[in-house]
């Protein structure tokens, strides 16, 4: 794959670079990361030539995006394509301004303590239209930055009929108005994505872990349908929080494929953000070795596999450090045989009609 590949999204002008940088783990996913270590984390992915930078408010609530923003600001504007998300306000519990009477603050707060190191901020849903500009006024703040060029409704799965009637409409203004140039809509499920396909003129969608090596449930039920509606699809997870990715996955007996003792290796490992069960280690393991058959490495397959679909625009990967910004850009530009596509249909692995090379 060529990094410096662009597809045009939709029905729009847009061209989005075909791989992209998620800023989830940036803003202290899981574990704090200082300001140093996200913007050498960006100046590796500029230097290498990533020139797309999804974010989002809840994304280390406010932290990715004002610390990748800051990273950005010394970046010529025009060669960059930049994202963010609506639909998740940050309140501050010190501003006597902020909403009280929120009840959905608390659940969110509680039920996603997934970021470390934040601010004393509390994300919750408004999916209004005054939540829609509010957001966006919020996020240019943080980032310091003048526009951005595609902004997606995130996560309305409680929410469809406020983010069609309120957000969709607030962002089509803000299209019309020339302030974005696409309209996107980003979630873990693609039923929703479906559906909200037939009810609004979308241009993109952000799809997580559902069009992957070890899922494809998107295939048969969502790609049709972009196509038909000229949708484009960013496909993120495409490593399903963390288990395609990993050195040695699938290990058998207590023994990982090279020989060696895995320990808590099983304990850690992820599968959409879980502990994997062991049918999905030993799947992602078989996997393996079939790629290492044919002198490739199981990241390079995961990362390239979703951009054979017609209706896929981009893949994110997911950096924290350099290392991984290198790491993830030799898998996207490794050579991938034809033949391992082909062997992967046999084993049943990818269903027989997701679109890759013929061998």
């Amino acid at each position: 794959m060529n990094i410096a590949q662009t597809r045009r999204i939709g029905g729009t002008d847009l061209q989005i670079p075909v791989l992209g940088l998620g800023a989830n783990p940036l803003g202290g996913l899981y574990e704090p990361i200082s300001y140093e270590d996200v913007a050498a984390t960006i100046d590796r992915a500029y230097e290498a030539g990533v020139r797309f930078f999804d974010l989002a408010p809840v994304y280390g609530y406010g932290n990715a995006e004002k610390n990748v923003g800051r990273a950005l600001q010394a970046r010529p504007r025009d060669e960059l394509f930049v994202t963010t998300k609506i639909g998740r306000l940050l309140l501050d519990p010190n501003d006597p301004k902020s909403p009280t009477d929120r009840e959905d603050v608390m659940v969110l707060w509680e039920g996603e303590q997934l970021y470390k190191g934040t601010d004393a901020l509390r994300p919750y849903f408004d999916f209004s239209r005054d939540g829609v500009r509010r957001s966006i006024e919020a996020s240019l703040k943080r980032t310091g930055l003048d526009r951005f060029d595609a902004l997606h409704i995130h996560d309305p799965d409680l929410y469809p009929d406020e983010a069609i009637d309120g957000a969709f409409r607030a962002l089509s203004d803000l299209k019309d108005e020339g302030v974005i140039g696409a309209i996107g809509c980003g979630m873990n499920q693609w039923e929703m994505l479906a559906d909200f396909a037939n009810r609004a003129p979308f241009d993109c969608f952000l799809l997580a872990g559902r069009y992957s090596l070890l899922d494809q449930s998107a295939l048969p039920g969502l790609m049709p349908v972009c196509e038909r509606n000229h949708i484009s699809l960013i496909v993120g997870g495409v490593y399903n929080s963390g288990i395609l990715s990993h050195p040695d996955p699938g290990s058998i007996g207590g023994v990982s494929s090279s020989g060696s003792a895995i320990g808590s290796w099983t304990e850690n490992v992820t599968f959409n953000y879980v502990p994997a069960p062991p049918e999905i280690i030993e799947r992602a393991g078989a996997m393996k070795r079939i790629c290492d058959d044919h002198g490739t490495s199981l990241k390079a397959a995961a990362i390239q596999f979703p951009l054979h679909h017609p209706a896929v625009a981009s893949v994110l990967m997911g950096p924290r450090t350099p290392e991984h910004v290198d790491d993830n850009i030799k898998a996207f530009t490794d050579p991938v045989p034809a033949a391992l596509w082909s062997d992967l249909k046999a084993g049943g692995f990818l269903t027989a009609d997701a679109p890759t090379p013929i061998s």
